[in-house]
């Protein structure tokens, strides 16, 4: 990376980015880790890890470059977290159990967000969450914390009561002829199912992306079908597309 980045000899694409250009890859490398792992591709996970820490020397690079900090800085900072948020491994806390050790982990981190943002100080019960996370995983973490002091449900069922009644205020406001309003309903819905995948023990981003896969998948068995037919999906109706769609579906049955 040092060579890439070396004026006159390096790259000429490495060296016109800085941070904030090289940011969108950063979070694309990370799902593209996500999706190795979804698949269970250990191969293809080894090739993005490799991709992903790439992202962390380059930044570790423009870093240096500017006198902050170098990769080394960085791995001794993630080595001494490490040790003081694991007190009951490298301290004199011990016989925890995992949720003991998750609240544990998030009091050292409010501590330290305390002693190295002052002029924040802690925070509400929502703070510490990163506004640039995707939708889904901030409201997911934004309900975690919520949760924590008492903010939430204890079933279930009164979730999905919650997902009818905000489906039913984005019916009304349809029937209104209010397509903004319904627009921001759709928000509180999207919310909802967010939670009920939480209360569920299901991680909604990852669900969403399995079910991504297969719409893609069942997408794909309409398409060969009619070119079987020799025909193209623009040419057959939505009731004969959604007929070879319960097919696909059937067909991926035990």
């Amino acid at each position: 990376m040092a060579a890439l980045r070396t004026p006159g000899t390096g790259c000429p694409w490495d060296l016109e980015q800085n941070f904030a250009t090289i940011a969108p890859y950063t979070i694309e490398e990370a799902y593209e880790v996500a999706d190795a792992v979804a698949r269970g591709d250990l191969t293809d996970l080894r090739e993005e890890l490799g991709d992903l820490l790439l992202q962390v020397i380059f930044h570790s690079r423009m870093a240096q470059e500017q006198g902050a900090f170098e990769f080394a800085d960085v791995v001794e900072t993630l080595s001494e977290k490490l040790i003081r948020r694991h007190p009951h491994v490298f301290g004199e806390a011990r016989n925890l159990g995992p949720e003991a050790v998750k609240d544990l982990w998030e009091r050292i981190k409010r501590e330290e967000r305390a002693r190295n943002r002052p002029g924040e100080g802690v925070g509400g019960a929502l703070a510490g969450v990163p506004i640039a996370l995707p939708a889904v995983t901030r409201a997911l973490k934004l309900q975690a914390k919520a949760g924590k002091v008492g903010f939430d449900w204890n079933d279930p069922l009164a979730v999905l009561a919650k997902i009818r009644e905000e489906a039913d205020e984005i019916g009304a406001e349809i029937a209104a002829g209010d397509k903004a309003a319904a627009a921001g309903e759709v928000g509180d819905l999207l919310f909802a199912v967010v939670n009920l995948a939480r209360h569920l023990g299901a991680d909604p981003e990852a669900t969403l992306r399995a079910t991504n896969r297969k719409f893609e998948r069942r997408f794909a068995a309409i398409e060969r079908a009619l070119e079987d037919l020799g025909k193209t999906p623009e040419e057959v109706t939505l009731e004969e597309m959604d007929n070879l769609w319960n097919e696909a579906k059937a067909a991926e049955r035990p």
